[in-house]
């Protein structure tokens, strides 16, 4: 049906042109920075972003804009601006993504009578127009394509369909629209996910106490509270939000560093009064927040403690969820949930969606935090919390118990959030730059991690609550053996090779390129010439292309301990790539490395593969801009990821030939590389992407597009291939969370659709 549907809609804009103006690429005017460049639809920008101006005032209404471009990069964020006699501005600018050489399709909305500009690209360079029309189409047939495009793309928007009964009006429509066509916009607020999928999953008190009836063990679940002069209203909050759980086999360990207001207390002597299970140690001096919690922590009687901090505050099932999570972990050493914030007004924001343990994350950033649940007996054996790490003790905790608990399954997630961290002034919550030396405890506490293991490891901060480990490579640094497969392509396997040449500032390595059949001169005499000056190894490869095949052959001949697959048409931009990339391959728990990739127009390509997107796999964070801070700083820090792309993918060759490298009888082309990562991951290892690790990537320019029928079959087979072999990772990234989308590569949450 929806096919059918496709094609009614296909059909239906010549139908419509007979009746409403269509301007084409003649009534748009280039700017004067646009010179013709060897033809008439072919331009180069000098000096500014190239732009186009269409010739006419164009009419209110809807429009449907269609276009075809070649580009200098496979993808550019093109932009129209509309002009409604107030001038140009972002406000009224319309984004739309362009891929090069295919056409791409927009409606646009003129409230009333408007002038056009079209940016094709941000940046100055060479494009080819091929196509471009705008059609003028009937306020109909806009809503159903706006319901049709949604319908596939948007995860809220069946819900609110059905939710409404009848069709969404045009503002609300459009306005989701114009969302998808948004890189990195928030996609589903935060309140829209709250009302659609976290509500009806949380247990009220009666299905809590169902639950909790049929359970042979409860344990009892200490809730530690440091207090020192907290606001009134603020330490009530608190108080009842541990008072309201559902959950009864609690105590709530409260040690008050003697505050010097009197109504801390007052408010705490009440509540004792209220509720036998409620302990206060009234210190008589002043000790900071370590002294404090240690004094909370020894009031602890319970199995576990969970952690609370004086102004924040827990949800009703909080606690029940932790107990739950308990019964299908009954060994478990180490729980921790997703978070949010309260603003200042109360509402929650800000949603922080973790993933399963991912050590390596924790090392770039304290991701645990809230709500943390310790056993009891882990936290005394360790001594409980150390003076000297005020402000990041919490962190330290954390990292000395990881350093103690021998069964990762032991450190359990919860997918739900279950505290809600308050924005009050100079709190951590507000921004690490509130309590500056938090960061610099924090280092410590991972130098400490790091030392206390004999592990060869440097930290440094890379901004407030992010760090950095500089891992020692070994003094006889190991050989890598960089394969690059080819087939012509000269301009770019020339890019290729003599930016790792010329940048590289790792010494031991060589250079494998694989010919797979190439026939043009200037390829053959490049290659040659590089064989000729040892500078790379030329290995002919006649068969047909199988990329997997390729890189086994090539993996056979390499002489390194360490082995790189490398597209030929990457890029080297930073000298220390490889170097960094070594520094992680050589731990002996790290399986796959991955860099991070741009595309020419310094947008990201690559920031770690997401399993389960767009059915398989997809590039976190793709087309965000180079700078990007990424979902929670994601493309800042070192982080665990399930797979890398094989564009740039470093492993050691004992991993590799364990897991029987890549798949060359089912993957010939298309997802060998997630393949092999998941293979590397199932064996024990832990795969990882480095921002710090910087390269171009020109996407798929030296093979072409997988148009052609007998490409398209033959990726839904590798389709078919991988969901069959790898249904839970795909249903379940480890490394991603159950609450985000895997329509998109954003990040954005995820909400159930009804039907």
């Amino acid at each position: 049906m929806a096919r059918v549907g496709r094609r009614l809609a296909r059909h239906a804009l010549p139908l419509l042109r007979k009746a409403w103006p269509v301007y084409g690429l003649g009534d748009w005017l280039p700017a004067h920075q646009l010179r013709p460049a060897g033809g008439s639809r072919a331009f180069d920008s000098y000096g500014s972003d190239p732009h186009f101006r269409l010739a006419h005032t164009v009419s209110a209404g809807w429009y449907m804009v269609e276009m075809k471009l070649r580009l200098p990069s496979a993808w550019a964020d093109a932009k129209i601006y509309l002009d409604t006699g107030a001038g140009e501005s972002e406000a009224l600018a319309l984004p739309m993504r362009v891929r090069t050489e295919r056409m791409s399709k927009r409606l646009i909305h003129l409230p009333a009578a408007a002038r056009l500009r079209f940016d094709p690209l941000s940046a100055p360079g060479r494009i080819d127009v091929q196509h471009f029309r705008l059609v003028k189409v009937r306020a109909g047939f806009a809503r159903k394509r706006m319901n049709e495009k949604l319908a596939t793309n948007h995860p809220l928007y069946a819900h609110r369909a059905a939710a409404a009964g009848t069709a969404l009006a045009d503002a609300e429509l459009w306005a989701d629209y114009c969302k998808l066509f948004e890189a990195g916009s928030e996609l589903v607020p935060y309140e829209d996910w709250i009302a659609h999928r976290e509500r009806s999953r949380v247990p009220g008190r009666a299905a809590q106490h169902a639950a909790i009836s049929g359970w042979t063990w409860t344990p009892t679940l200490s809730v530690v509270v440091p207090t020192y002069d907290t606001d009134a209203a603020m330490l009530r909050a608190c108080l009842d939000s541990v008072l309201a759980q559902g959950y009864p086999h609690w105590e709530l360990c409260i040690a008050d560093d003697a505050s010097t207001k009197p109504h801390v207390r007052e408010i705490l002597t009440e509540y004792m009064r209220r509720d036998t299970r409620i302990k206060v140690d009234f210190r008589t001096s002043n000790g900071h927040i370590v002294e404090a919690s240690n004094s909370a922590l020894a009031l602890a009687s319970g199995e576990f403690v969970a952690l609370l901090d004086h102004d924040d505050v827990l949800p009703s099932h909080a606690l029940f969820t932790v107990a739950q999570a308990l019964q299908d972990r009954p060994t478990a050493q180490l729980l921790y949930s997703d978070e949010d914030k309260l603003d200042k007004e109360g509402r929650r924001c800000s949603p922080y969606f973790k993933p399963d343990f991912a050590p390596d994350l924790l090392y770039s950033q304290n991701y645990f935090s809230h709500l943390g649940v310790y056993r009891r007996e882990l936290v005394e054996a360790i001594g409980g919390f150390r003076a000297g790490y005020e402000g990041s003790q919490d962190y330290d905790l954390a990292l000395r118990c990881v350093a103690r608990i021998k069964d990762c399954r032991d450190i359990v997630h919860i997918p739900q959030v279950l505290y809600h961290w308050r924005m009050a002034e100079g709190s951590t919550a507000s921004g690490q730059e509130q309590k500056s030396y938090t960061t610099e405890a924090a280092r410590r506490a991972l130098q400490d991690h790091f030392d206390s293991g004999n592990q060869p490891v440097t930290v440094s901060v890379i901004a407030p609550g992010l760090y950095r480990q500089h891992w020692a490579i070994p003094e006889q640094a190991p050989q890598v053996s960089l394969i690059i497969p080819t087939r012509d392509c000269h301009d770019l396997l020339k890019t290729c090779v003599d930016s790792i040449l010329q940048y590289t500032s790792y010494g031991n390595y060589e250079i494998l390129i694989v010919d797979n059949g190439s026939t043009c001169p200037s390829t053959l005499a490049y290659m040659a010439e590089l064989d000729a000056a040892g500078k790379a190894r030329v290995l002919r490869y006649d068969l047909p292309f199988n990329y997997a095949a390729i890189n086994n052959f090539a993996a056979q001949h390499a002489r390194g301990s360490i082995i790189g697959l490398v597209n030929n048409d990457i890029e080297v931009i930073g000298a220390e790539w490889l170097t960094e990339m070594v520094s992680h391959a050589v731990r002996a728990e790290i399986g796959c490395v991955g860099a991070k990739l741009y595309y020419p127009n310094d947008t990201i390509q690559h920031g770690g593969v997401i399993c389960g997107i767009g059915g398989v796999a997809g590039h976190s964070h793709k087309y965000q801009p180079r700078d990007a801070d990424g979902y929670f700083s994601r493309m800042r820090i070192v982080h665990n990821t399930s797979a890398v792309t094989a564009a740039v993918l470093l492993l050691r060759r004992e991993v590799f030939e364990q897991v029987g490298g890549l798949d060359e009888v089912e993957l010939h082309v298309a997802f060998n590389d997630v393949d092999l990562c998941l293979k590397v991951m199932k064996a024990g290892y832990r795969n990882l992407w480095t921002p710090f690790a910087e390269l171009y990537h020109h996407e798929s320019v030296s093979r072409g597009t997988d148009e052609a029928p007998e490409k398209r079959a033959r990726f839904q087979r590798e389709v078919a291939v991988m969901q069959a072999r790898w249904p839970d990772v795909l249903a379940r990234d480890p490394y991603y969370n159950p609450n985000l989308t895997l329509q998109r590569e954003d990040y954005s949450l995820e909400v159930e659709t009804e039907t």
